[in-house]
């Protein structure tokens, strides 16, 4: 693993589709000589630390997936990043970064990039319709959206669902694997 091979920072948060980043974007990823760095809020990390995920994640990545600061005499564990992908981020992480809130690691890593000129940051907001009617909700993704952020949001990519409808619905992986290339080129 060198600086020279590109790196994703993979942000996950506690919502569906977490279970499935292996699948999806860190072996797809890693197959096309990325390493990948994997942040994870604490919730989030607490659901992969109890099904064992986080060991292969860290196995297969060479990175220790982070979820917790890291103390002032330690070096960062990972690599400088060449993208950010935060998927899937809650309703909690986008309104969060979106409010400029960084009150865990995950949060920190991401409020940075975001003010970090010239950074690719993609954004999977798994939502639903009733987090997407809150008033607040339009404001969080534009203010993103002004801030560089590319989300990878709208009927076209993942129509909204009532609660609890749609509990096991796959994520639009594909679109999500192209925005992260497309946002390196």
């Amino acid at each position: 693993m060198t600086d020279s091979q590109p790196t994703l920072g993979l942000i996950g948060s506690a919502a569906g589709g977490l279970e499935a980043l292996r699948e999806e974007l860190v072996e797809p990823f890693l197959a096309a000589g990325w390493q990948v760095a994997i942040t994870l809020t604490p919730t989030a990390a607490t659901w992969l630390r109890d099904s064992g995920e986080i060991d292969t994640l860290e196995q297969i990545t060479g990175f220790r997936v982070r979820s917790e600061a890291r103390g002032p005499a330690e070096n960062s564990p990972h690599p400088r990043v060449s993208c950010y992908a935060i998927v899937p981020a809650s309703a909690n992480t986008v309104a969060k970064l979106a409010l400029g809130i960084a009150d865990n690691q995950a949060l920190t890593t991401v409020g940075e990039a975001i003010g970090t000129h010239g950074m690719p940051i993609v954004m999977f907001p798994r939502v639903n319709a009733a987090h997407a009617r809150h008033p607040a909700w339009n404001r969080h993704v534009e203010s993103l959206r002004l801030a560089g952020v590319d989300l990878v949001y709208g009927d076209d990519v993942w129509p909204l669902h009532e609660p609890r409808s749609a509990p096991s619905r796959d994520l639009p992986w594909a679109a999500i694997r192209q925005r992260i290339k497309a946002a390196t080129l």
